[in-house]
């Protein structure tokens, strides 16, 4: 059965520049140590790497460059456009969903869900979504399952000082109570729909479809709430230093949440 993301999830996809999101600002970091962990567990190629929610291409490029089979997956046809435009060295870029994939049974080495668990609000759709990527991969392949930490929206309005808005105060308030983030307010700057996990949750879904969890990780440390972040991304002592506060903190238990995202890496057992 066809199934559809949101209005609201798909008009946010259209209306904000997801395209060039990954280099520019804070985004930086998250796209930098994102790799950084892809790179760290992934098997050299020749491997199939399926993108689910693979957007506009980044990773699926960046992958594709590196001799990987690419499969690129997204729920909105414009990115998926971009994605095609981006790079030809991608093998494919199809229009679909997380919950209901197309391809067949292990037909993948590794797995991306770099974006759909935080789409998918109810977690028996992230279920769904989980057991799909199960499903295509081989047994010993690779899943990359990024969510949004549950305090990413109460740290972010601190930092760019959102908080002095009483709309966002109360976003932020409902977030860290349920998790579930809400933006009725019309500004893009605020996000859109989301589920923000916390660690051990992520944790937890993951390890409920069957997989063997090898590690949930905190992605950008604290480097990405700087005001001054883009001076310092651009000085390589600086970025270093962030980069090394990030790799040290990742697994530490009590303060992976402080990341904006999570990334949880884990295996279809053999």
């Amino acid at each position: 059965m066809s199934k559809r993301l949101s209005s609201e999830i798909l008009s946010y996809y259209r209306e904000t520049p997801e395209r060039d999101r990954l280099q520019t600002g804070v985004f930086q970091l998250e796209f930098f140590r994102t790799k950084e962990l892809i790179d760290r567990w992934l098997s050299r190629p020749p491997a199939v790497v399926l993108d689910v929610g693979g957007g506009p291409g980044a990773y699926a490029s960046w992958l594709a460059g590196r001799g990987y089979e690419v499969q690129l997956v997204d729920p909105v046809p414009e990115l998926v456009e971009q994605a095609r435009q981006l790079d030809g060295r991608i093998a494919s870029c199809s229009v679909g969903d997380a919950r209901a994939l197309n391809q067949k049974d292990q037909s993948a080495d590794c797995v991306l869900l770099l974006g759909p668990l935080y789409h998918l609000v109810d977690s028996s759709e992230r279920q769904s979504a989980l057991r799909e990527a199960y499903r295509v991969l081989v047994p010993g392949g690779l899943l990359f399952a990024a969510a949004i930490s549950r305090f990413a929206s109460a740290l972010d309005g601190l930092a760019r000082d959102f908080l002095a808005d009483p709309a966002f105060v109360k976003i932020v308030e409902r977030d860290l109570a349920t998790g579930l983030h809400e933006n009725v307010t019309g500004k893009a700057e605020y996000f859109t729909t989301a589920h923000f996990h916390r660690p051990e949750e992520l944790e937890e879904e993951v390890t409920a479809a069957d997989f063997s969890v090898l590690q949930v990780v905190g992605l950008e440390g604290p480097g990405w709430l700087f005001e001054n972040f883009e001076q310092r991304w651009r000085d390589s002592r600086c970025r270093e230093d962030m980069l090394r506060v990030a790799r040290a903190l990742e697994a530490e238990r009590s303060i992976r949440g402080i990341s904006a995202h999570l990334l949880a890496v884990a295996r279809r057992p053999q």
